[in-house]
């Protein structure tokens, strides 16, 4: 059965989903619209294959400035002037259903596509906030990690860097992330420290500006602030903030291996994973030559 809000019906010329939407993003819920089939709307040519996604092999990485939503879960946005643009509009008037980010929302939805699952769940997980979905149930726990598909018959992980069907609110007191779920996506303890390269000072210079601990301790926590505080679009926050760091201390010899830990954490905190981390960080010193 169809979720009562999301039936699709036009309040004159808006699309009732788009109300929804707004009403979502108020709430700090970044959303996107999904076509037939729940899957988001195809990317413009300009975007095919995420092509303005920041990848390492991009000459200009950072966030898409295409006006339309063409980016799956990094399209999930809770910024109203872009949900109601006319490009979004239109994308909303032949959506059939609503996805959010959940990452970008502080959460993790454990999807369970089944009665297997379900008993599976509540025998082994802390019970939480539950939404009812056409197949099973979606477990939502405050606290952001890493997606994965898969992670045991008929169980999914939707967090950071994917996408949720929004189905209602569901009921129940949402808990803390439990360490159970945690585990699920984990398959073996890191070996390898991700590559980052520490920034040595010019030749020649005895001094740095940047030394006083309290000046470079401070751009350091504002730093992790803005990628822990980030409720969307987390990639392109991590790019830029790295851009951000190197900017200011990139080229004297102040960053050391501890604040680049620091840096990294906070991006994994919010779900990124070692390899995108490396890659942004990478990506922010090509684009400064440093």
């Amino acid at each position: 059965m169809t979720h009562p809000t999301l039936i699709r019906r036009d309040h004159g010329h808006r699309p009732v989903l788009l109300d929804l939407s707004l009403s979502l993003a108020t709430g700090g819920v970044p959303v996107l619209p999904l076509r037939a089939g729940k899957v988001p709307f195809g990317n413009c040519r300009a975007c095919a294959d995420n092509a303005c996604g920041g990848r390492p092999n991009m000459k200009t990485p950072g966030p898409c400035a295409c006006p339309r939503p063409c980016h799956g879960w990094a399209a999930a946005t809770t910024d109203p002037d872009v949900l109601a643009s006319p490009a979004w509009t239109v994308a909303w008037s032949r959506a059939e259903a609503i996805a959010y980010h959940p990452g970008g929302a502080g959460v993790t939805v454990v999807d369970l596509d089944d009665a297997d699952a379900i008993a599976w769940a509540r025998k082994t997980l802390p019970s939480t906030r539950t939404v009812a979905t056409t197949r099973g149930e979606h477990w939502i726990y405050r606290g952001a990690m890493q997606s994965a598909n898969g992670v045991r018959r008929g169980v999914d992980i939707k967090s950071s860097m994917s996408y949720a069907r929004w189905f209602g609110p569901g009921t129940g007191t949402i808990t803390e992330l439990p360490p159970a779920v945690r585990a699920l996506v984990v398959k073996a303890p890191a070996a390898v420290r991700p590559v980052r390269s520490t920034v040595s000072a010019p030749a020649g210079d005895k001094t740095c500006p940047h030394r006083s601990p309290a000046y470079l301790e401070r751009g350091i926590a504002m730093a992790e602030q803005r990628i822990t505080e980030a409720r969307s679009q987390v990639h392109a926050t991590v790019y830029r903030t790295f851009l951000a760091v190197l900017s200011a201390h990139g080229r004297c010899g102040c960053l050391t291996e501890a604040h680049i830990d620091r840096l990294f954490t906070a991006a994994q905190s919010k779900g990124e994973s070692p390899r995108h981390c490396t890659d942004a960080w990478a990506n922010a010193r090509t684009a400064l030559g440093v």
